[in-house]
């Protein structure tokens, strides 16, 4: 079941704007005044350039310690649930082979009453398997926004750290132009996931 992740803001910095007025173009041009520093404009290489982060989340998912100990608590879990499923399965099996084999001999009240005992062990084998997948899609729900929060703490102190105007999904960077720095920071986030995860 794919999840969707949010795009993961770390900070966001105002961009620099540079204001241009004209005056209008009078007869008399009065002399022009001496430039000061406050009236110099401002040169190309002082604008300063925007540095955008962007991380590879399902890299995450597959690479840090974290995240692989999401997958074996799902995969464990999930292991468990159909294990008891198919244990359902096989006395609901047992009981209509059962039933099958004696049928011919029943009385038709007998038959009534094996139908409606076939019939309730069908519906506890239902309810079974979907409480067994609303337990296992909360499980995954709860955990997989944990390591969320997770990868979202650790993009904030990295872009922080390191001067970043935002840090964003991979997915979601459709189009840089060319007077922004971007940079794959996943390696950095990972190393600072399992970093954290050594200090508990």
């Amino acid at each position: 079941m794919p999840i969707k992740f949010k795009v993961l803001i770390a900070c966001f910095l105002a961009f620099p704007a540079i204001v241009f007025a004209a005056d209008g173009t009078p007869e008399v041009k009065p002399a022009t005044p001496p430039q000061t520093a406050e009236s110099a404009p401002v040169p190309a290489a002082a604008v300063r350039t925007a540095r955008i982060g962007y991380v590879d989340v399902s890299r995450i998912g597959t690479e840090s310690e974290r995240g692989k100990a999401l997958k074996t608590l799902l995969t464990t879990r999930k292991d468990k649930l159909q294990e008891k499923i198919d244990g359902k399965k096989k006395l609901i099996e047992k009981l209509k082979t059962s039933i099958e084999a004696k049928i011919a001999t029943m009385t038709p009240q007998q038959r009534e009453a094996r139908a409606k005992e076939f019939q309730k062990k069908v519906e506890e084998f239902q309810k079974l398997a979907q409480a067994s997948e609303e337990e296992l899609m909360s499980l995954q729900e709860k955990e997989t926004r944990a390591l969320f929060e997770a990868i979202e703490q650790a993009a904030v102190a990295h872009g922080k750290t390191n001067g970043f105007a935002a840090i964003v999904v991979k997915k979601e960077l459709l189009y840089v132009g060319s007077s922004v720095d971007t940079q794959d920071v996943t390696d950095a986030l990972i190393t600072a996931l399992n970093q954290a995860d050594l200090k508990k």
